[in-house]
């Protein structure tokens, strides 16, 4: 498979999307990114990679920290995790306070209120946990120069009112064990790591060989655990427009409103796409464009 042919022909289709939707201008840090800038980057696991465009270029990565998060968490309380995040779709925002008002526990770890009761959970088990897990994802992704933004991490934490009204909420329902503040710089920061297309297209690699376990660090998941993120990635990954993804993509994968996406073809390659405008959905627009295309060039999906 010619990937490199496959990819510049890919950006040539695509270029009419170039400035459709607009940049996360309700996180003031990310109104500042330059919106025209484009990298895509494929990483097999025979160890080939493919790049094109801004493939070096750090961006706030937000909701694909999502991934590590539930990673970690999952290595340290197995299917106990379950007892307090569900595994379901939630066909709402990924900032909706509707349906956890009404079923008390987030449907999933990849929205907003998933990924906070999940930082809850490393705040409770890790001894030092912003350093613990800086140290995973820079160990998951071969660059130990990987960091936190404050810039953004402040600035997400300067405009959270949802967020707070969602620890709030999860805090009455008894969802949370950390103080609420604690826990959500902590998601912040998470949610602030600057990586690029080349950092996450490895980074996700392991997910992507999911036949064999997974050994980072201090975390360490089973070959069957890895199987059932990436089923996680394939049905919630994409917040209200999951269904979309599978249908025009179908690859399991993570997005986030930095306009980054990784999505994994299990057994082959892991591919990081990014491009700052997003759609009403919170979305990629040229990213997920570039993936639909991707995978019907190729042939290459799950289904």
């Amino acid at each position: 498979m010619n990937y490199q042919q496959i990819l510049e022909d890919i950006y040539d289709e695509i270029k009419p999307y170039a400035h459709q939707g607009k940049v996360a201008d309700y996180i003031p840090a990310l109104a500042k990114v330059n919106p025209d800038q484009f990298g895509i980057c494929i990483t097999t696991i025979k160890g080939d990679t493919y790049t094109l465009g801004q493939v070096d270029t750090p961006f706030s990565i937000q909701s694909i920290t999502k991934v590590f998060s539930l990673a970690y968490s999952f290595s340290i309380l197995g299917d106990m995790l379950w007892q307090r995040v569900g595994k379901e779709p939630s066909g709402t925002a990924f900032n909706s306070l509707i349906q956890l008002e009404v079923e008390n526990i987030p449907r999933n770890p990849f929205i907003n209120a998933g990924a906070i009761v999940v930082a809850d959970t490393l705040l409770s088990h890790l001894k030092s946990p912003e350093e613990d897990y800086l140290e995973f994802v820079r160990t998951i992704s071969g660059n130990p120069r990987i960091d936190y933004n404050r810039e953004v991490a402040a600035s997400e934490k300067e405009k959270g009112y949802l967020n707070t009204a969602i620890a709030n909420l999860l805090k009455y329902h008894g969802n949370l064990n950390n103080d609420i503040d604690d826990v959500l710089r902590f998601y912040f920061l998470q949610c602030s790591i600057e990586m690029s297309c080349r950092d996450l297209s490895k980074a996700f690699l392991p997910f992507a060989n999911h036949k064999c376990a997974f050994h980072f660090g201090n975390v360490h998941l089973t070959a069957s655990q890895v199987k059932r993120i990436n089923a996680i990635m394939q049905t919630c990954g994409f917040y209200d427009e999951a269904g979309e993804f599978s249908y025009l993509v179908g690859l399991p994968g993570k997005s986030g409103v930095g306009g980054g996406i990784n999505a994994v073809y299990p057994g082959r390659y892991s591919v990081a796409v990014w491009s700052p405008r997003l759609n009403s959905k919170g979305n990629s627009v040229m990213g997920i464009k570039a993936l639909e295309l991707l995978t019907t060039r190729t042939r290459e999906s799950i289904f």
